[in-house]
């Protein structure tokens, strides 16, 4: 028997590989002898707070914190989380139907085309748009249809611009504000577009609102779910893995329609048993933490913004002052395409970062950088971006 021959079609459709693919630049990076400094992957660098990291560990040193949690999620946590939304959105949520846990927003993100759609439905997706929407669409033989974020509309969609035959056989949308990759944001006037939209239309609105507090200047996004007669139509997701630095103990949340939130459990009742206790009761203490004493982490990834933005202008590169999230997203300098910028920094100054084409046709011509690093390693970047930009011609 060929082995070999065992590789599913669907894994060719999943798209871009390009996160493995920087990962042996990085490689070549090193065995050139340079250090690298990674700007590629937005995972974050610090640890949660000291006195969720005592919840986490007490709970793991109980007997009873090893069975099998529940795809849903205790009440406790679902509890958390409803009182929490209140508090921060103005949103009230029965905790029974409304609110299920998930294992970080992507599991829930990646499983949600199974749960609500059949192979050849189709969904609507930004472009440019973390690729976790696009791969959770060709595992389910789902149709992927380009939403185009351009920049002069301030990458917010032109829902009048999609043609009715489109709309027509759209099951869901998806949207993302605070954006991964743009860091565009959006505000309480766009979110009752898009939701009188999902009406008119009658497809379900999927809002990844992963980033809801890692916005700057003051700003404080908004849920969809704040528009009366949202939760008709739409569900949302968030992290606390962002919000609160407990990315390794992979937890999220949805929050919604209760008929599709049913079904997403459904699905994730026959594939897995939910979230590990001490994960859930760390997170619980993560959101009462919030409400009681809020110590928002905005203000680090602000301050690294502001150290990076000006150091990289002061350097030749003119790039964007994001609003929100941990990324900057930069065009690249003229006669550069996104892959050979982003392959020819990392192999020649050590510094990675993520070619905009990994996100969608239209993120070609820009890159992506996360600010996952100390403010004097972001200096060390600029300083490094500088002088590749000063010195190398594109190839």
């Amino acid at each position: 028997m060929n082995l070999s021959n065992l590789r599913s079609k669907r894994l060719d459709r999943l798209g871009s590989a390009i996160f493995a693919e920087v990962a042996e630049w990085k490689q070549e990076a090193r065995d050139k002898g340079l250090s690298v400094i990674s700007l590629d992957i937005g995972s974050p660098d610090q640890p949660p707070r000291e006195e969720l990291r005592s919840v986490l560990a007490e709970a793991a040193l109980r007997s009873d914190t090893y069975r099998y949690p529940g795809t849903e999620g205790t009440f406790a946590f679902r509890d958390s989380v409803a009182k929490w939304v209140n508090h921060r959105f103005r949103v009230e949520l029965d905790p029974d139907t409304e609110v299920l846990s998930l294992m970080g927003t992507q599991d829930g993100l990646a499983h949600l085309p199974l749960a609500i759609s059949d192979p050849g439905d189709a969904a609507l997706l930004p472009d440019p748009g973390y690729p976790v929407y696009g791969a959770g669409l060709a595992v389910a033989g789902v149709e992927a249809i380009p939403l185009p974020l351009l920049p002069e509309n301030g990458y917010l969609p032109d829902f009048d611009a999609i043609p009715q035959s489109v709309w027509d056989k759209t099951k869901f949308m998806i949207l993302n504000y605070p954006s991964n990759p743009l860091s565009a944001t959006a505000d309480l006037a766009f979110f009752e577009r898009a939701v009188d939209a999902a009406c008119r239309h009658e497809v379900l609105l999927v809002h990844d609102n992963a980033y809801s507090e890692m916005a700057f200047d003051g700003l404080r996004p908004p849920s969809v779910l704040e528009i009366p007669g949202a939760r008709d139509v739409a569900i949302e997701f968030h992290s606390l893995s962002k919000s609160f630095h407990l990315a390794g103990t992979r937890l999220g949340f949805a929050i919604g329609n209760r008929e599709v939130l049913a079904a997403l459990r459904a699905l994730k009742n026959n594939i897995d048993f939910g979230v590990f206790l001490g994960a859930q009761e760390a997170g619980i203490a993560a959101l009462e933490m919030d409400i009681r004493e809020p110590k928002p982490i905005a203000g680090l990834y602000e301050r690294r913004r502001d150290v990076f933005v000006g150091a990289l202008r002061e350097r030749g590169w003119n790039v964007p002052t994001p609003q929100a999230t941990m990324f900057l997203w930069a065009a690249v300098p003229e006669g550069w395409t996104s892959r050979s910028f982003s392959r020819q920094l990392l192999t020649t100054t050590g510094v990675a970062s993520i070619p905009g084409n990994a996100f969608g046709a239209r993120g070609e011509g820009y890159v992506r950088l996360a600010l996952v690093q100390s403010e004097e390693l972001l200096l060390e970047a600029a300083n490094r971006i500088g002088g590749f930009i000063k010195t190398v011609q594109p190839c």
